[in-house]
């Protein structure tokens, strides 16, 4: 299984914080970035056989530094989509299909957003995967409005199965919320080409799944683990203090 960290997002709402420093090389715990607490988390699965990140032109130097100086056993890559602004980006799921196009990979694809720090471990994430053989969502119980409203939503059968899924719904049908961490079999990748040949937005990861669920199976795995996304500076600086205090 490989891993793909999506990386070439602009976070302007962090500005001036990430006017020079791609988000997930802030720091927030102690020295350790978001990546490097994300890297953390894909080293102790044996199965990841490498970890591609791929970012934008503006920041693919300072990710390039980062990984001259990693200290892990995983192989890691670093790939520029060549975009250069906010207004040109290609989108996470034109990301995702970038990678697809320029690696060929010949195996199953975690992916993963590269500004979220998880509270969690992924290993019963994998273990679930195979478990059910069939493409996986990650979801856990949201009971914000506010929040539900900003992310993807799901409703599930008793199986977990996905039954419907909405990005940033207006009326969120349930309080499942969907998370930027997806599994999909080697089989599937193909069908990321077909989605964007057919129209579909580039942009947000839950569009993908939100057309695919009703095409073949799709199964979401729960977790009652936290997963932040740091949107505002003060956010940011709540969630450093926080992290570091846990870290003394």
């Amino acid at each position: 299984m490989i891993a793909l960290i999506l990386a070439a997002g602009y976070a302007t709402r962090l500005y001036p914080l990430t006017l020079d420093t791609p988000k997930p090389l802030l720091p927030v715990q102690g020295n350790k970035t978001i990546l490097d607490l994300l890297a953390a988390r894909l080293e102790v699965l044996e199965e990841i056989s490498e970890i591609l990140i791929v970012t934008n032109d503006r920041f693919f130097h300072a990710f390039e530094q980062w990984q001259q100086q990693y200290q892990g056993l995983k192989p890691v890559r670093v790939l520029n989509d060549g975009t250069s602004s906010p207004e040109g980006r290609l989108g996470a799921i034109g990301d995702i299909q970038f990678v697809l196009e320029r690696e060929q990979p010949q195996e199953d694809l975690l992916v993963l957003a590269g500004d979220n720090v998880l509270g969690f471990g992924l290993a019963g994430y994998l273990d679930y995967f195979h478990k059910v053989n069939t493409d996986c969502i990650l979801v856990r119980t949201v009971d914000d409005p506010a929040e539900l409203r900003s992310i993807g939503v799901a409703e599930l059968d008793s199986q977990n199965r996905v039954l419907s899924l909405e990005e940033k719904p207006q009326a969120p049908r349930s309080n499942i919320g969907v998370f930027a961490l997806y599994i999909y079999k080697r089989s599937t990748l193909p069908l990321f080409s077909r989605y964007l040949a057919e129209g579909g937005n580039p942009d947000a990861p839950s569009y993908f799944p939100e057309w695919l669920h009703s095409r073949q199976e799709l199964r979401a795995y729960y977790t009652e683990g936290t997963i932040e996304d740091v949107g505002t500076p003060e956010a940011y600086a709540e969630m450093r203090a926080r992290l570091g205090e846990q870290a003394e």
